[in-house]
């Protein structure tokens, strides 16, 4: 396939690998979704057993079949811009290449193929399919989705099939960025007692970070490991110059038990006495519980196998967090290749991942 022939219809009889290739030569940089999202409707059209519905370049299939539980399996389509790595190449080793390969074309190839071979599943599934993952959050398909109707979301547990190298990574930890800004006096530094340094100012504000230790809670059986550290620090006017402001920015990652609001007030609480003039919350998104401990989780892991690990970045289970749907990231594609010019999957996590949801919901 090439970049300037690209796909028009998907075949969901592919196996997993044949219909990552697919996936990876049918282009969907974000923003240029519109003719995936429009193939992977038409395929989910032709299985009898879904409902399908749209809203914008998001596509949400549903079985209803009456089970006790309904579980969601959820994947971004967009990919970050092509770097000559389109279309795809399976090697002699196995190993797949080219643009979304781990993130997460096959974990979207996954999806695909359990909403075409489950037909009757032991627990109602919910299939999402979202664009503008990989861009400004304001952006993002599946918070459009929830905004416009979270009853398409609804359900007692989901798995978004994001890069996690076919291991159960629960939950996510939440983000907060922060400005601290300390204000000064200008004065030629050679008459420097006429001014009051703002960079000199900040001092507590580091200190108080040098000092800080972590939490680091079990939730559900995973150990998170929080982190509160200065990513950015800004000031200085010239060089004869005393400066009269400095901005530290700081990077709070917490866990999952933690509210956004909580988060917010704990970060303020460390910094009370430090002479901060300005606190300025930059960017904030809430964490995800692991839900690990819910009976359809338990027989997820079951299925799976391995052990469960902590999510430590932030991933789309926050927005079903939110939603009050625990969540689990779990999917064929390896996270430290994502974005790369080399980015790869090895086609047999992508068998292994369909395996084990296939054996899962028709337990």
């Amino acid at each position: 396939m090439s970049e300037t022939t690209p796909a028009t219809t998907l075949d969901l009889t592919q196996d997993g690998p044949a219909l990552t290739a697919a996936l990876v030569d049918f282009p969907s940089v974000s923003g240029t979704e519109k003719p995936l999202a429009d193939a992977i409707e038409e395929a989910l059209r032709t299985l009898p057993h879904l409902t399908v519905d749209r809203h914008g370049n998001n596509v949400v299939a549903r079985t209803d079949l009456g089970r006790a539980e309904r579980v969601v399996l959820a994947g971004h389509i967009d990919t970050v811009p092509i770097a000559g790595n389109v279309p795809s190449r399976l090697d002699e080793n196995g190993v797949l290449w080219g643009c979304g390969t781990s993130d997460m074309k096959s974990g979207v190839a996954v999806q695909l193929r359990i909403a075409a071979t489950v037909p009757a599943p032991n627990r109602d599934l919910t299939f999402v399919f979202y664009d503008n993952e990989e861009v400004a959050a304001h952006l993002n398909g599946l918070g459009h989705v929830a905004e416009a109707h979270p009853e398409w979301l609804e359900g007692d547990f989901a798995v978004l099939l994001e890069p996690s190298d076919a291991q159960v990574e629960g939950g996510c930890q939440g983000t907060l960025r922060v400005h601290l800004r300390t204000k000064g006096e200008r004065a030629h530094s050679a008459r420097s007692w006429m001014g009051s340094n703002a960079i000199h100012a900040a001092a507590p504000i580091l200190a108080r970070l040098a000092a800080y230790e972590p939490r680091r809670p079990v939730i559900d059986g995973l150990e998170y490991h929080e982190g509160l550290n200065a990513v950015g620090i800004e000031g200085g006017v010239a060089t004869n110059v005393i400066p009269d402001a400095c901005t530290v920015t700081v990077n709070y990652r917490y866990a999952p038990d933690r509210s956004m609001a909580e988060a917010e007030a704990h970060v303020r609480e460390v910094f009370a006495d430090c002479g901060i003039d300005e606190f300025v919350v930059d960017d904030h998104t809430g964490g995800a519980l692991p839900g690990l401990s819910h009976p359809a989780a338990a027989a997820f892991m079951a299925a799976v196998g391995g052990t469960a690990q902590p999510k430590f970045g932030w991933t789309d289970v926050s927005r079903f967090s939110a939603l009050g749907v625990p969540a689990v990231n779990y999917g064929p594609g390896d996270a430290l290749f994502a974005h790369k010019r080399d980015e790869h999957v090895a086609v047999d996590r992508i068998t292994h991942c369909e395996r084990r949801l296939y054996d899962w919901l028709t337990a």
